[in-house]
């Protein structure tokens, strides 16, 4: 796909650093960087942008942080902070000069003109237009003042905004998610672009960074969808004045709806990426749910991999409708990935949660070769990689971690003659094979008339303090012949206390 005059696909990605990173912006940053991605052989770059002019609300460690997430998720950029660019610099804030400039070039073409209009007569005309049944957006009452009302305004210490002068026409364009789109000119009135102190506002700098860093399709949220028109008609004035050299192509996505249905916001807990992040979600699992948020690969496929996604996607495919954020899907998608991880990579991904100063064993503790040997087994029980320490821990730790819970399902009346049969049986078994141990405790159970699955419930307990956890016999295995004896020793003493 190339744009409306022939030349490369170029979209952009330009979030505000205010605050941590959400997954809806995490959805759209991935529909920019895998539809830049398709379309990399015929020289589709991706932009990477920062939009922060809004000083009350950007911070630095939220600059940082968004880099941080790009990195982490496996979005590379071709143009942006710390790569550079021929459009550079991508940080708005260092971009003013730029926007003064193109303002005053817009008022000196009268695309553009200076608004008098105090809040409260704005707030009272507003008002007035409601009560007779009429739009209520700017009225137009600054749009062609005399020189005399000017001086007036001055004289009263006025300092006036800058105003976009709409067209008195229909304004229709062609969504690529939504289809052909018309807004009314009484619906769409002259809105500002920069504030009465001189700082330009989002609806100037964003088209401005767009036509100069000629990006030709624009992919953003369903919520930006109304100030469209007012963006189309600005880019028709910047191409009249040599700013832009056209006007790119819109698609908006579909919400992403939380609880409620209602729309995903920063604050709401499960929107927040560093939570997924903490959790041990892998980058290529959330992605994988993400998308699914408005696209599919096929209908009856939910799992692929980023790759796969790339080769297949097409804006064209995105629904208009609302994407409900299901995180039981999305724990189960991420489940699939890491099953699908090679065990050794699996290994590595887990050591932030294993060998963390919040884990909840000693460092010394941490035995290698015992990871090494039960991570073929952990992996294919994990939805998120921040469970392995619950279910290791029977390995690092003195004793195991009783859920009383667990204790009180699995030490039914009789559990402590299985157990001293089971001992019996274990202390004699080949301890180099689970099959062996998984064949003593078999012969325990039948000893007291119990079919495996009863039998081994209170050796579990006592071994790990669990009812659910990896494998059993994998997990004795590991865990070695003499601790093993022990904590059921430690178990039978605590029964008959």
């Amino acid at each position: 796909m190339a744009s409306a005059s022939g030349s490369p696909v170029r979209v952009r990605f330009c979030p505000s650093p205010t605050g941590n990173p959400h997954v809806g912006l995490v959805r759209t940053a991935l529909f920019n960087w895998a539809f830049a991605k398709h379309h990399q052989g015929s020289g589709a770059q991706f932009v990477f942008r920062i939009e922060d002019t809004d000083a009350a609300r950007d911070s630095e460690e939220s600059y940082a942080q968004l880099l941080d997430s790009m990195r982490w998720l496996g979005f590379d950029w071709d143009e942006g902070p710390e790569v550079g660019g021929p459009h550079a610099p991508y940080r708005q804030s260092q971009r003013m000069d730029i926007y003064e400039d193109v303002a005053g070039k817009l008022l000196d073409a009268g695309h553009a003109y200076r608004c008098y209009c105090s809040q409260e007569e704005l707030d009272s005309r507003r008002e007035a237009a409601r009560a007779a049944g009429k739009p209520s957006g700017y009225d137009g009452h600054c749009r062609a003042l005399t020189d005399a009302q000017v001086e007036e305004y001055r004289a009263q210490g006025r300092e006036p905004i800058v105003r976009f002068r709409m067209p008195d026409e229909p304004i229709t364009f062609t969504d690529l998610v939504r289809g052909e789109i018309t807004y009314l000119p009484e619906n769409v009135p002259d809105y500002g672009i920069v504030r009465a102190n001189g700082a330009p506002l989002y609806t100037l700098v964003n088209p401005v960074d767009d036509a100069l860093m000629e990006i030709t399709h624009v992919l953003r949220g369903e919520d930006l969808l109304s100030s469209t028109p007012r963006q189309i008609a600005l880019y028709k004035a910047l191409t009249e004045l040599g700013v832009a050299k056209e006007t790119p192509v819109f698609g908006h996505l579909p919400y992403v709806m939380g609880e409620g249905n209602k729309k995903l916001s920063k604050r709401d807990p499960q929107a927040s990426l560093n939570l997924y992040r903490e959790r041990g979600f892998l980058p290529e699992g959330l992605l994988n749910y993400l998308s699914l948020l408005g696209w599919s690969l096929s209908a009856d496929r939910d799992v692929f991999t980023i790759e796969e996604m790339v080769a297949a996607f097409d804006v064209a495919d995105v629904q208009p409708n609302p994407a409900r954020f299901d995180l039981k899907k999305c724990e189960a998608i991420n489940a699939d990935h890491i099953r699908m991880l090679d065990v050794k990579d699996f290994t590595e991904r887990c050591r932030p949660w294993l060998q963390a100063p919040a884990a909840p064993w000693t460092p010394e503790a941490f035995d290698e070769a015992k990871w090494q040997a039960i991570a073929p087994h952990a992996q294919t029980r994990l939805k998120v990689l921040s469970e392995i320490t619950d279910n290791v821990d029977f390995l690092f730790l003195p004793e195991p971690v009783f859920d009383e819970a667990s204790w009180s399902k699995a030490m039914k009346e009789g559990s402590d003659a299985l157990l001293r049969t089971a001992r019996e049986k274990l202390d004699t078994a080949d301890w180099t094979s689970a099959e062996s141990l998984k064949e003593a405790v078999l012969a325990a159970g039948e000893a007291h008339g119990l079919k495996l699955g009863k039998a081994q419930a209170p050796v579990r307990v006592a071994v790990t303090g669990r009812t659910v956890g990896l494998p059993l016999f994998e997990s004795l295995e590991v865990l070695g012949k003499e601790t093993t004896l022990s904590r059921i020793d430690a178990a039978l003493a605590r029964l008959a206390a």
